[in-house]
């Protein structure tokens, strides 16, 4: 594909993304409630990994690798943060966010337009530009540095899964109520579940970018990584987490906040 039919792929996918989170929007204004965003993000990277296939021609061990490792993290992923929702309501995080925009006169369907759809869809489609880019081209075949990539977001979608699977059963013990979790993978990372999407788009960026077009979806990688360490992940989260949870400073001062370690000793 030339530059300016890649550029159209991207535009069009953007615009798709666009109208997708505007019929999120309307369904968030009739429910008082945007919080299942969270729950929507990995799909619709895989409704852009699948809206991509068609409309390109690259390598089909490359695209069958990106589709699948994408729908795999995506549906697993999609269905553990809409039941999480649905169980436990609105996210404080993102009620917090739209009351602060309706309390400077902005409507709630406003506020909800401006600083959670639109910007979600933006960031999502940059987000997944590996699984865009990595279908363009249809050579060369998958190499080392491909299969690496699989193996890698493999790891990533294990990790998260099984992060996310010891959470569950902790929340789930009413004698851990005001607890901390600091045994399983929480013992070396504070963050499993973002560890472990970082090494989801890392792996897939690999395959990706053994492609000439693949290359340049690493700005998708790098801000995902951006965002989870450095500006709406481990942030937001460890602020609300350490007002509910008296012991949490001192897990903080031993534990790795992202990349898996050994814990500090006291």
């Amino acid at each position: 594909m030339t530059f300016p039919e890649i550029a159209a792929l991207l535009g069009f996918n953007l615009l798709l993304i666009v109208v997708v989170m505007l019929a999120l929007w309307g369904l968030a204004t009739r429910l008082k409630d945007v919080s299942f965003i969270d729950g929507a993000w990995p799909l619709g990277m895989l409704f852009l990994a699948l809206a991509t296939w068609p409309r390109t021609e690259g390598d089909p061990t490359r695209t069958w690798l990106l589709i699948w490792l994408c729908g795999v993290w995506a549906v697993r992923l999609g269905w553990h943060l809409l039941s999480r929702w649905k169980r436990q309501g609105a996210d404080g995080r993102y009620t917090e966010l739209v009351e602060n925009q309706t309390s400077k006169g902005r409507s709630f369907a406003m506020a909800a337009l401006l600083f959670v759809f639109l910007p979600q869809a933006v960031f999502l489609w940059l987000t997944c530009l590996p699984v865009q880019l990595g279908q363009v081209d249809a050579a060369p075949a998958v190499g080392w540095l491909g299969w690496t990539g699989a193996a890698l977001a493999v790891i990533g979608i294990g990790f998260e899964s099984i992060g996310d699977a010891q959470l569950s059963a902790f929340r789930k013990d009413p004698k851990n109520k005001g607890k901390v979790l600091d045994t399983g993978l929480w013992r070396y990372t504070r963050h499993p579940n973002y560890f472990g999407d970082a090494c989801v788009w890392w792996g897939l960026y690999l395959i990706a970018a053994e492609t000439e077009a693949g290359r340049w979806a690493i700005l998708g990688p790098i801000f995902l990584t951006f965002t989870l360490t450095r500006w709406s992940g481990i942030g937001i989260t460890e602020k609300a987490v350490t007002k509910s949870r008296p012991g949490y400073a001192d897990y903080v001062k031993r534990t790795s906040a992202f990349i898996p370690w050994p814990p500090k000793k006291a």
